[in-house]
C-alpha cells in the first residue's frame, strides 16, 4: 500500500469515527431527552394526584373534642338498640338536614319519641330512628346523640354525617323564621366545627330520593339559598 493509499485510508477511519461519534452523541441527546420527558410527565401527574388530595383532604376531627355550645339544649337520649345503639360516628363527612313530617309537634316531643322506643319489645315489630339535633318551632335546639356515634335517620349515610330533624308547624314542611335560623347556625357551627365543604351539606332527598325536608325538595331555589344563608352566617361569626 502506497503512502497515497495509506492516507486515504486514515481519513476514511477518521471520517467513520466522527461519524460514529457523531451517531453515539444523538443517541445520548435523544435518551436524554426521553429522560426529560419522562421525568416531566410524572411529575405532572404526582402534581396532579397532590392537586386533588389537597382538595379531596379533610382532617379527621376526634367529635369527643368538640364543645357543645350553650345556645344547644343537650338531652341525650337513653343507649338502646332502636334509637341510640352507640355504635361509633369515626368520620363525619356531612350534614344531612330532615323535617319531622309531624306537623305541629315540638322538639321535645320528638326528642322524647327517640327515647321512648328502648320501650319497644324487641320480638315484635320495632322502629329504629333518631336524629343527632331536633330543632324547634320556637329555634330551639336539643341534641339526642353525640357527636361520637351514629344516629339512625339517614340511610346509608348514617355511617359518616350528622342529622338536622326540623319541626315545622303544617303539611307544606316550611320551617318557621325561628327554626330556619336555627338551622342555618347550627349548620354553620357544624361546617366549620368538621371543615366541611359547601356540597357536604345535603338533604335525605339526595340520599335516599325520600321527599325529606319537603319544602326544601319542592323548592330547589329555597334548598340553595340555604346553604348560601350558611356560607354568609359562618363568614360573619
Amino acid at each position: 500500500m502506497t503512502r497515497e493509499e495509506r492516507e486515504k485510508e486514515r481519513r476514511l477511519r477518521q471520517i467513520r469515527a466522527r461519524h460514529a461519534a457523531m451517531k453515539k452523541k444523538r443517541r445520548r441527546q435523544r435518551a436524554f431527552l426521553r429522560f426529560c420527558i419522562y421525568t416531566l410527565l410524572l411529575l405532572i401527574l404526582a402534581a396532579g394526584v397532590l392537586a386533588v388530595r389537597l382538595i379531596l383532604w379533610r382532617p379527621h376531627i376526634d367529635g369527643s373534642s368538640i364543645e357543645i355550645p350553650a345556645w344547644i339544649d343537650v338531652q341525650l337520649i337513653d343507649p338502646n338498640p332502636f334509637s341510640r345503639p352507640q355504635t361509633p360516628l369515626e368520620e363525619v363527612k356531612g350534614i344531612v338536614v330532615h323535617y319531622t313530617a309531624n306537623p305541629g309537634t315540638s322538639a321535645q316531643k320528638n326528642r322524647n319519641f327517640f327515647n321512648n322506643l328502648a320501650k319497644q319489645d324487641p320480638n315484635g315489630k320495632t322502629t329504629s330512628v333518631s336524629s343527632h339535633f331536633v330543632i324547634g318551632l320556637d329555634g330551639e335546639i336539643i341534641q339526642c346523640v353525640p357527636l361520637t356515634e351514629i344516629a339512625y335517620a339517614s340511610n346509608n349515610r348514617n355511617i359518616d354525617t350528622i342529622s338536622i330533624e326540623c319541626c315545622h308547624p303544617d303539611e307544606s314542611g316550611k320551617f318557621t323564621a325561628e327554626t330556619y335560623q336555627s338551622l342555618v347556625r347550627l349548620t354553620a357551627w357544624l361546617k366549620s366545627e368538621f371543615h366541611l365543604k359547601k356540597n357536604d351539606i345535603i338533604r335525605h332527598y339526595d340520599v335516599k330520593g325520600k321527599p325529606c325536608p319537603l319544602y326544601f325538595v319542592e323548592h330547589e331555589d329555597a334548598w340553595k339559598q340555604f346553604k348560601k344563608d350558611v356560607d354568609v352566617y359562618k363568614e360573619e361569626h
